[in-house]
């Protein structure tokens, strides 16, 4: 439902408001990466429990992203985002001292709704956002999240380092978190809903279908990239000693910072080289990295793996979704909605699913499947470029 605002924002109060809310999800969701290896340490999980559990955190976004088109149609993207930023902080806590598998169950089902609510809520209040300022900002605000996993990850694992408890670690991270959310309160838009008289009902959700589907599965290929890397990625360099548990959060720092040099250059860089190079370029450079990653002999290698994931991975999901809006075969709004859900599906899904292959073939032998599954985005490059050219 169309929104009216009365009185006019202060745009530029807005803008900022919208990047702290940006970093500050991003912050939140970081923080949980450098806290995996603990969890699993402390439930004494194997690959497949550790899978089952992280699906929880996979279902309780899903579930939230299902209801929040409603919610924000009623009340507006403002509310949604200050509530499911507190529902983050409230569940760090809980997945730090969660001592069975049914607590972090639970706890996961929290900050996985938290998350998927927030991710959607504050990406409809971007696009409201950006066409009231009448330029481009969308990739801004994704770099701010992206800077925002950079930190969280980096302030989590530093507390770790020093021999802090895991608790205790949470709960700063928390009200790091709360901060956040309380700065942004009174610079979100306040939307005041239209009248429905005479309007029709329009669908919150359509299935993508043709070229729209393949855009689709090369947002969840990225995304599920994303999912890996924070969800598994520590555990990986961990398992092989290549550095201690309490240095585990490095690797997804490290990829954190590369996503947010390769956002903040991404768009001068499609414009001189053109869309379809940067897919090519950006998904053959992530496959090097998790090559890197995988066959490294020593933590150095390792890192740049990192790096190289993280730079080829920047760049790919906005040429997607520039496609996507540029399509003629479902109107732009829809096509973005459904690449964006399913795209989301990939990064919280997609790593549960690979502690069950894991459990099978084992860590490494589920990285490795996963560049294979990263071919599919140059082989189907050609899709994009015809809407892109």
């Amino acid at each position: 439902m169309q929104k009216v605002r009365s009185p006019l924002p202060d745009l530029a109060v807005t803008r900022r408001a919208t990047r702290l809310a940006f970093f500050t999800s991003g912050f939140g969701f970081a923080c949980w990466a450098p806290l995996v290896p603990f969890a699993r340490a402390r439930l004494h999980a194997d690959d497949a429990t550790m899978g089952f559990l992280l699906l929880c955190l996979g279902v309780g976004s899903i579930s939230s992203m299902l209801v929040i088109g409603p919610l924000s149609a009623k009340y507006g993207s403002r509310p949604l985002v200050l509530v499911s930023a507190t529902g983050l902080a409230i569940a760090l806590p809980l997945l730090a001292t969660a001592a069975s598998d049914l607590s972090l169950a639970l706890a996961l089902l929290l900050f996985g709704g938290s998350l998927g609510s927030l991710d959607v809520a504050m990406n409809l209040h971007a696009s409201e956002v950006e066409k009231l300022s009448a330029q481009n900002l969308m990739s801004g605000f994704h770099a701010l999240y992206s800077i925002g996993g950079f930190a969280g990850a980096g302030l989590m694992t530093c507390l770790l380092s020093v021999s802090l408890p895991p608790l205790d670690c949470a709960l700063i991270c928390s009200l790091m978190v709360l901060l956040g959310t309380l700065l942004v309160k009174n610079g979100l838009l306040r939307p005041v809903p239209r009248a429905q008289a005479g309007t029709a009902s329009e669908p919150i959700f359509v299935l993508p279908h043709g070229l729209v589907l393949v855009m689709a599965v090369q947002a969840a290929i990225m995304f599920l990239v994303e999912g890996a890397v924070l969800d598994w990625g520590a555990l990986l360099i961990t398992q092989r000693d290549l550095v201690s548990v309490s240095r585990g959060g490095l690797g997804y720092i490290l990829f954190s910072i590369a996503m947010t040099a390769g956002r903040l250059c991404g768009d001068p860089i499609s414009e001189r080289f053109g869309n379809f190079a940067v897919l090519l370029s950006g998904s053959a450079l992530s496959i090097l990295g998790f090559v890197m990653l995988l066959l490294s002999p020593n933590a150095a290698l390792a890192m740049s793996g990192f790096v190289l994931v993280g730079l080829g991975a920047s760049n790919v999901v906005p040429v997607i979704f520039r496609a996507a809006g540029a399509q003629r075969l479902m109107p732009p709004g829809m096509a973005i909605a459904a690449v964006t859900t399913l795209g989301y599906a990939g990064v919280l899904v997609g790593p549960a699913l690979m502690g069950f292959v894991a459990k099978g073939v084992g860590l490494p032998a589920a990285f490795w499947l996963l560049a294979a599954l990263l071919t599919l985005i140059p082989l189907s490059a050609w899709h994009v470029r015809r809407v892109t050219a």
